[in-house]
């Protein structure tokens, strides 16, 4: 994402949001997400490497994003592909992914991201994005939406927004006619923070240049994502303006527009250093938990739990202190849990240190930098990043 953003900052307390309402069936779901997908769709998003679009490694991410909608249960009919050329030679695929709507199949609300990078791995510009759309995705797959949703993942957004302009122009609209009724476009680009930052508040994003007649829909959606984010979320919100995303060649085209982007920006973007040793997944989680509160609340989800509907991972509520650690991590695990196991790995998957039952651990010895905590019980696990720094 090529961007700067000293925005417009904004007083929620001004527009008077607290009429939209809280349903506990959408906090149920948000809850749903979880740190350890979370978590394991950025170490998968790094290891595809750098993921410049026309590269084999854009390729291969493409198919692993494919791979993913087959194993949550999405049908080859809901998966369809964009394919766009550039600069004469240089081609590449957007994945659009569709579950339509009950009421108004024919209105989409889109849930869109790049997965595109160049120079480094790009986890948090965009890992973090991608791996939350794949979170919604997972989560909402058989919730009944009022409005269709397009969970969209474009390429060639680092050369200019090639992929969005391309759908924006070819499919949604073709030959200057519209063929796709859009509801909103909700982006989500950069949002993994940084370890050291204070990663406690969002960016929420509405389109206040460029075409002018859309300019007051999207700063209304813009609040309702704000409310949604403080309804199901810890994250506090801060209002900010549309910048060079994969939202603008919809907002061009006079859709209506909303997205998040990092309150504190990590400067990592578009350097090696955009790896997950930087990124900070808690962070991620909580953005996730905010966007699928809010997709749910844009297509109109049931507000009635299935009897089908999984309960949450109760190992997900693991806590692991003081993180970052210096001498010793401690373990407070539900009180369901009795016997687990626990690894701490290193960033290249070689296993520190493995402990049965053990709350209280020792790592003194242990080198500075980043690592991976798993804990497995009952058929359960749940992952979590660790700091080390003396």
């Amino acid at each position: 994402m090529k961007k700067i953003t000293t925005l417009l900052l904004i007083s929620l307390s001004s527009f008077g949001l607290q009429a939209q309402n809280f349903i506990q069936a959408y906090q149920n779901r948000a809850n749903m997400v979880t740190q350890t997908n979370i978590t394991n769709n950025l170490l998968e998003f790094e290891a595809l490497g750098v993921k410049t679009t026309g590269s084999a490694a854009n390729t291969n991410a493409f198919n692993w994003l494919k791979n993913k909608y087959l194993s949550y249960g999405y049908s080859v009919s809901q998966i369809s592909e964009d394919p766009f050329t550039f600069g004469g030679t240089t081609s590449s695929k957007n994945l659009i992914i569709t579950k339509t709507g009950t009421v108004y199949p024919n209105t989409y609300v889109i849930i869109c991201g790049h997965y595109d990078t160049i120079t480094g791995p790009g986890v948090s510009d965009n890992g973090s994005g991608t791996s939350i759309i794949l979170e919604a995705a997972r989560i909402l797959k058989d919730i009944p939406t009022e409005y269709s949703i397009k969970f969209i993942h474009f390429s060639g957004e680092e050369q200019g927004l090639q992929g969005s302009g391309h759908y924006a122009d070819n499919v949604v609209f073709q030959n200057n006619i519209r063929q796709l009724n859009i509801k909103v476009v909700f982006n989500l680009d950069q949002v993994g923070g940084k370890i050291g930052n204070t990663n406690n508040a969002i960016k929420c994003e509405s389109d206040q240049a460029g075409l002018t007649g859309n300019n007051a829909q999207s700063l209304a959606m813009t609040q309702q994502l704000a409310t949604c984010t403080t309804l199901y979320s810890p994250l506090q919100t801060v209002m900010s303006n549309a910048y060079s995303s994969d939202y603008i060649p919809f907002e061009q085209n006079g859709d209506i527009i909303t997205g998040f982007y990092e309150n504190v920006r990590s400067f990592n973007e578009h350097t090696v250093n955009d790896t997950f040793a930087n990124v900070d997944p808690v962070y991620v989680f909580n953005v996730g938990k905010a966007a699928v509160g809010a997709l749910q609340h844009f297509a109109v989800a049931t507000s009635v739990l299935g009897t089908n509907e999984v309960a949450a991972n109760s190992l997900e509520s693991v806590k692991i202190y003081p993180n970052p650690a210096k001498d010793y991590l401690n373990i407070e695990l539900p009180k369901d849990i009795k016997n687990f196991n626990l690894e701490i790995t290193d960033l290249n998957g070689r296993l520190i240190l493995n402990k049965e039952n053990e709350t209280k651990i020792n790592v003194s010895g242990f080198t500075n930098g980043a690592y991976l905590c798993t804990i497995k019980a009952n058929d359960k696990t749940a992952v979590r990043k660790i700091i080390i720094g003396k």
